[in-house]
């Protein structure tokens, strides 16, 4: 088995990790260089952990699926998704990617996580939340392995009342997406450091004479906004982040 994921800020990266290291199987970022569909065709069974976006596979995570959907096709296939609320179809919404792998899917879940959109004044950062939020996930990744060990099928988000729920987000969320890959600013108290260029997961970012130069393929990650030391990178909203969020545990 291989897990492989995408993950801005750490939530699906924590759920991923914890996830290879109680199958004992292998764990790597879709981020990291190497050759995905030499190592898919060489394992049985492949799961992969994102987090949703509107009901909607992140458009990093879609490519590397229509990159590597001859070598997916015919493995088993484990799909987690991570999501702030609800996502309704959000684990089907991966497998919606690679036509006729339904059938392949052997365990679907999903899992609520601590909000990262740290730019939002309705939606607030508390420790609190995190803390709970971490230990139900943890709670929950334990039955989902034991499942899993036993041979349970399940398919979380493949029933009709999901797939509306889904289909209620995502009609909108692509049209977002679109209209707001141009949508990374940094204010005036940037310092230049580069850290929001190294960390973007799509290259969108150069560091420029006059500050930070953006090429129109943002993914609303959120990473660059949480891992700014100035706080003056926003994604999305031009507001600032009060408390930025630093992943579910504190370092992963």
């Amino acid at each position: 088995m291989l897990m492989l994921y995408f993950s801005g800020t750490g939530n699906s990266k924590y759920i991923a990790r914890q996830f290879s290291s109680r199958m004992g199987c292998g764990c790597l970022s879709i981020e990291d260089n190497v050759d995905f569909n030499s190592l898919i065709r060489k394992t049985d069974t492949v799961a992969v952990c994102y987090p949703i976006y509107g009901s909607c596979v992140p458009r990093i995570m879609r490519e590397f699926a229509k990159a590597h959907s001859e070598a997916l096709k015919d493995k088993k296939l484990i799909i987690f998704c991570t999501q702030m609320m609800f996502s309704g179809d959000g684990a089907r919404a991966f497998a919606r990617l690679l036509p006729g792998c339904d059938k392949n899917v052997i365990y679907a879940e999903h899992f609520d996580m601590p909000n990262n959109i740290s730019n939002a004044k309705f939606l607030p950062i508390w420790d609190s939340e995190r803390k709970r939020k971490k230990r139900l996930a943890d709670k929950k990744l334990a039955r989902v392995c034991a499942d899993i060990e036993k041979g349970t099928i399940k398919r979380r988000g493949w029933n009709s009342f999901s797939q509306f729920l889904g289909r209620m987000q995502n009609s909108g969320w692509l049209e977002v997406e679109s209209k707001q890959k141009g949508s990374f600013k940094a204010d005036e108290s940037c310092i230049k450091c580069g850290r929001c260029v190294k960390c973007c997961p799509v290259h969108n970012l150069e560091l420029g004479e006059n500050g930070i130069v953006q090429k129109n393929n943002c993914i609303l990650c959120y990473r660059c906004v949480n891992i700014c030391p100035k706080k003056a990178a926003s994604v999305l909203t031009n507001k600032k982040p009060k408390r930025q969020y630093k992943g579910i545990v504190k370092k992963i």
